[in-house]
Formats: structure tokens, sequence, C-alpha cells
């Protein structure tokens, strides 16, 4: 049983990856609203003919895509099967009487799958309003975090299974007049600054992918052209209170959004200032850990840096190549892949006695 929920672990993980960038190309291609129901597409499982979907609408007029609808509705069977196999996981683990699969982590995954789920259908309820979409980015990531501290769980307890090393023999003294070792922390404050730096370091990278939803969903990408100033200044154009409104009221179209310009461009300005302040947390992150003489951290540390810098990369490339499709949807890729890459770093120093 213990080697099944292994592969069907790895399976979801894959999978949730495939469904968060899919998700994020269907949002940035304009195709959330293909299918105007929930959960299927014009009344049906699959994308029906353009003269049906019209007549079971009522409205002869209604204009049908069925490139957007089919965008949609293969990421809704991805999705799909991804509720499947996180119900086949929290299954495995109540049903192993020997209860050596985490019980917990399973049922948090039914919780959030269920919740992007409810998430899925009003964003197209209510016409992709920028709050459910940011949630639904949120949710999907927390999942596939879950997913990826589920992996990492089950990887410490193959290693705690292993038999221990042999003792190696005993280090000669040094000689008279060799350097003295560099004095170093107690293993209590070393760890100590490590949870603080992973745990500060997570939180504002979280705060940063909000930043980075609340700018897709609010068609702000191209408000700034420009890099690094926006439209010629560093200032935001607009008051921070209309541009971070969370809430705009239902019956409202927001497929391309409502938002001045000048509003647009300062949810961009914010979103490059939090990028600038995560960089930093992530970089004094990372180098704590390659300071370190642990190959595990030096792993780790060399992980968040190349994440880090991959997705600085991808954010200055969007804008000076006008924001292609394709780079878009891989700036979404980088920043899970990053949000991977701390999630990691926080489960092994939270964990390091296991």
């Amino acid at each position: 049983m213990l080697l099944w929920f292994r592969r069907l672990n790895l399976f979801a993980l894959l999978l949730c990856f495939l469904v968060v960038v899919f998700g994020a190309y269907v949002r940035l291609s304009d195709a959330g609203l293909g299918c105007p129901d929930w959960p299927g597409c014009y009344g049906r499982l699959t994308v029906p003919e353009a003269s049906l979907a019209r007549s079971e609408q009522g409205d002869p007029q209604l204009p049908i895509e069925a490139p957007k609808a089919w965008k949609e509705m293969i990421h809704r069977y991805l999705a799909g099967t991804l509720a499947l196999s996180l119900f086949g996981l929290a299954l495995l683990a109540w049903s192993d009487r020997r209860r050596r699969l985490p019980r917990g982590l399973t049922l948090a995954l039914v919780a959030t799958v269920c919740i992007q789920a409810a998430l899925g259908a009003l964003t197209v309820i209510w016409k992709v309003n920028p709050l459910t979409v940011t949630a639904h980015l949120l949710v999907g990531l927390t999942t596939l975090s879950l997913l990826w501290w589920l992996w990492l769980a089950g990887l410490n307890r193959a290693k705690a299974d292993e038999p221990p090393p042999a003792a190696h023999l005993p280090r000669k003294e040094s000689r008279v007049g060799s350097p003295l070792p560099a004095p170093r922390l107690s293993p209590a404050a070393d760890t100590g600054v490590l949870r603080s730096l992973a745990a500060m370091g997570l939180l504002l990278l979280v705060a940063q992918i909000f930043l980075g939803g609340w700018t897709s969903s609010n068609y702000a990408a191209a408000a700034c052209p420009d890099f690094p100033a926006c439209q010629g200044s560093f200032l935001p154009r607009a008051a921070l209170g209309p541009a971070f409104a969370l809430w705009h009221g239902l019956g409202v179209d927001y497929q391309y959004g409502i938002l001045d310009g000048a509003a647009r461009a300062t949810i961009h300005l914010v979103h490059r200032y939090g990028a600038a302040v995560v960089s930093l947390a992530l970089i004094a992150l990372a180098l704590a850990l390659l300071r370190r003489n642990e190959g595990y951290r030096r792993i780790l540390g060399a992980a968040v840096l190349g994440a880090l810098a991959l997705q600085l990369a991808i954010g200055v490339g969007m804008v000076e190549l006008h924001f292609p499709l394709w780079l878009a949807d891989a700036h979404n890729a980088g920043a899970a892949l990053l949000l991977l890459s701390v999630v990691a770093v926080n489960y092994w120093v939270w964990n390091r006695k296991k």
C-alpha cells in the first residue's frame, strides 16, 4: 500500500503542477469564460456545436468560440482527474491499519480541492471576478505545496528507514600552528535563524504571488510597457485604494478588466516593488543555507537562488518582449517552482531533528 501511495502522490504532484500552469494559460488566453456555465459547457460534458449551444442558452445571437471552450473544458478534465487522485490518496491513508500514512495531510488536500472546485464555479458565475480568480490561483498553489510536502515527508520517512552508516575513524589532532576553525552558532541558534528566514521568505512569497495574481486578473500586466520604471515613473499613478479594492459587486463582466489605466499601472508597479522585497529575503535565505557545510542545505540554497533568478529573468523578459503569451504562462510556472523550492527549505529546517 505504501508503494501505491507514493506512486499516486507523485502522479498527483505532477498533475497538479500541470493544472496550475494550464489554468494560467486558460486565463491568459482569455478563455476563462469559454464555457458560460459550470461544471459542463452549455449544459454538456463536451463542447457542443455552435447552433446547439445557442439554442440551449435561448439566445440565437450568443457567440461560441470552440477553441476557448475546449481550453476551459480540458482544464476542467485535468482538475477533475486531480480531484479523484486526491480522494484516492485519502482513501489509501485511511485504509492503512498500521497508520504509516499521513491522514491529516490527505484530508487537507481533499479540503483544498473542494474549495478549489467551488472557486472555479464562482469564477465562471461571477464573470472572472479578480478576487475569485486570485483566490483560485492561491488555493491551487496551496494544493501543489501540500502534495510536495507529502512527497518530502515520504522521502524523509524512507531515509529514516535506511540502516545507519558505519562509524568514521576519529580524526587526528590538528598540528600546532594550524588555523583555528571559524566560530559557529550553536545548533539551536543556527536552526532558529534558518527557521525565521525560511518562514519569512515563504510568507513574503505568498504575498507576492497574490500580487501577481491580482495583476493578471485585473489585466494590469501590460500597463507598464517599460522597465524598470512604469510609464517613465517610479511612483504609483493612482491611489492604492482603487487599485486594490477587493470587491466591486456582482453582475459585472470583469473580462478584460474594469479599472482605468492609472490603477492598473499602480498594481503592476506595486508587484515590481514586491518582487524586489521578496528577492532580498530569498537571497538572504539562500546565502544562509549555502554557508553551511551540509550538502542538502547547499542544494536547497542553490535551488532557491536558481528558481529566483529564473523567475526574475522571465519577469523582465515579459516586459522587454511585450508580454508574449508563452512567456506569461512561463512566469506562472516559475512562480510555482520558486514556491516549491521555498516549501522544501521550510520542510527540512522545521523537521531537522527527524
